[in-house]
């Protein structure tokens, strides 16, 4: 009997590990969860200008171009990058906030999600952040200096391999993990995480590659990427860099504190971007 339940755990054990070997992508990339699209930027009184971003290799993002308010003015261009669930419907609140700061706001999905053309790939991601860069420097003129690269949770993986290759004015990561595997051996301690891993987002690795001023927002109450993971990428960025300590779960830090920590962002962009 005992060989027998031996024998079960193992297969259970294995089954676990097939599974995350091979369906990692569908564990990784959550398009699926609320697809539909609420709303767009109008419903909260913001005008935009929808955008067809044609990517490298032939997919086709859906996207929204917000332009700055009026007051305090013109102080250039956020390209923000969101998580690995949803779509860009689902980040109002982000574009409110970049508009109210000055700041006119690139925001796209990746191909695979909302309305964008294509299946989910760590790669994939790179190749639309890239056009995205391409349209905010080429079609749309903003110098990289005066151009915030901002990647929310998984976004903060594509932001900063976006960072590596260009030459930013800042970059944001909030609620961002160091790396995929680091992630998942925190939530399988039991299983090979690293040896499985196909998908990698190294940020950690790539903080010291990047030169430009930094800000990492993490809670120490999020409920999906532990704080650690935040306080390592501070610790690996080069300086000048911040870190903004906000309150609330992963996906309601956002609402805690938030006049506090808005006033903190804009202090680091006017430093960041003078």
């Amino acid at each position: 009997m005992l060989w027998s339940a031996l024998k079960i755990i193992l297969l259970v054990y294995l089954g676990l590990a097939a599974l995350i070997y091979f369906r990692q992508s569908s564990l990784v990339f959550l398009p699926h969860i609320d697809r539909g699209f609420r709303t767009s930027p109008t419903s909260i009184g913001l005008p935009f200008v929808p955008l067809e971003l044609a990517t490298g290799d032939g997919e086709t993002l859906d996207g929204w171009l917000v332009p700055a308010g009026t007051k305090p003015g013109n102080r250039g261009l956020i390209i923000f990058f969101h998580g690995n669930a949803g779509n860009i419907s689902h980040r109002l609140d982000y574009l409110r906030m970049f508009h109210d700061l000055g700041f006119a706001t690139l925001m796209l999905d990746y191909r695979g999600y909302g309305l964008s053309s294509g299946s989910q790939s760590e790669a994939g991601t790179y190749l639309d952040a890239s056009a995205a860069w391409r349209h905010a420097t080429q079609d749309l003129g903003f110098p990289a200096d005066r151009i915030v690269l901002f990647g929310e949770s998984l976004g903060g993986g594509v932001a900063a391999q976006l960072a590596t290759a260009t030459r930013p004015g800042a970059l944001v990561l909030a609620s961002t993990f160091t790396s995929v595997p680091d992630l998942g051996a925190d939530l399988y301690p039991l299983l090979p995480i690293r040896l499985l891993a196909r998908i990698h987002y190294d940020t950690l690795t790539r903080l010291s590659q990047i030169t430009c001023p930094v800000l990492v927002i993490h809670s120490r109450n999020d409920d999906s990427i532990p704080f650690a993971h935040g306080r390592r990428l501070f610790e690996a960025a080069r300086p000048p860099k911040q870190f903004l300590e906000i309150q609330g779960g992963h996906n309601d830090g956002f609402v805690f504190d938030r006049d506090d920590w808005v006033r903190k962002l804009d202090g680091f962009l006017a430093q960041a971007l003078r």
